[in-house]
């Protein structure tokens, strides 16, 4: 099935989406690039797909001499040039991440064959065509490039939370609600993308990729995974974050005007939380809540 929740994002949605989704820790930057290095893989250049509003682009694009962001909504690009305006080493373009910039797209130049030393996807693959994608990948990648996928699942509230056992409670149920507006996509984040195809996987499998030089490093909390590890959010910048995930907006699709007020699911969820944490003895429900989620790192290498 082909997403189109985020696909079909107005500049406004993209710019949201900016501003309240987490960037991801330094450490992990790091552990990419020292991976990639480590295995053979060069910094000339970078291409990030699924790139969004280019926070990954971005952060990479200090170790490369080229790095390209492509994603195949209009108003995500549109919002990385605008948010990387200054930053002219970073070419943001609208693309599938099954056609990766081909001549056959319309890209101009388009992304050349064997031109790419490392190929991320942040947060995105659970929306790709899998078996597309590799073939697109080893077409771009370099012999002795990498192919770095991340991303995050199943939010935990942290076990020294006031009345964390019931906070806890309420996340699964908000979730519970939420999973009739669940994609396949959605689930492979909640299965920590360990049924996401890989090239030798797929049907048909492709070739040209090392299954022996597979590597894979989970994280149990996101410590070293997000920008402020184990994010602790006060719940209005929680409400929005939770708000920029597509289960949400196509459950605010379902339910017409109904954003913005106390009917939204997610207004619902956030004043259960308050008045779980008042229940507890916080004052107004105002303490910031603390949670943490499972983080994985998924590292492909081209023969």
């Amino acid at each position: 099935m082909t997403e189109k929740t985020f696909r079909e994002y107005t500049t406004d949605q993209g710019k949201e989406y900016a501003q309240s989704r987490l960037d991801y820790h330094p450490k992990l930057y790091d552990t990419v690039i020292n991976h990639h290095k480590s295995t053979g893989g060069q910094l000339n250049a970078l291409l990030d797909v699924g790139c969004g509003p280019g926070n990954v682009a971005a952060a990479l694009s200090k170790h490369f001499t080229q790095t390209t962001g492509l994603d195949p909504s209009e108003g995500m690009i549109k919002t990385a040039r605008a948010i990387s305006s200054n930053n002219g080493a970073i070419r943001f373009e609208v693309s599938t991440a099954e056609d990766l910039g081909s001549s056959s797209s319309g890209l101009s130049p388009p992304i050349a064959d064997a031109s790419i030393d490392l190929l991320t996807a942040a947060t995105a693959a659970h929306w790709f065509d899998m078996p597309s994608f590799w073939r697109a990948a080893a077409r771009v990648v370099k012999p002795g490039g990498s192919v770095a996928i991340w991303g995050s699942g199943n939010l935990r509230v942290d076990a020294g939370t006031p009345n964390g056992e019931a906070i806890q409670a309420r996340i699964d149920a908000f979730e519970e609600e939420l999973s009739p507006y669940f994609l396949p996509g959605n689930w492979l984040t909640r299965g920590l993308y360990r049924d996401l195809g890989l090239p030798w996987s797929v049907e048909p499998a492709v070739e040209g990729f090392e299954e022996g030089a597979f590597w894979r490093k989970d994280y149990e909390n996101t410590e070293e995974f997000l920008a402020v590890g184990a994010p602790k959010v006060d719940l209005v910048a929680f409400e929005r974050m939770l708000g920029t995930m597509s289960p949400v907006t196509r459950w605010r699709e379902d339910h017409p005007g109904a954003e913005g007020t106390e009917e939204d699911i997610v207004r619902r969820f956030r004043r259960d939380i308050e008045r779980l944490l008042r229940e507890s003895g916080v004052e107004d429900g105002q303490e910031r809540l603390k949670g943490s989620a499972q983080g994985f790192l998924l590292v492909v290498k081209r023969k």
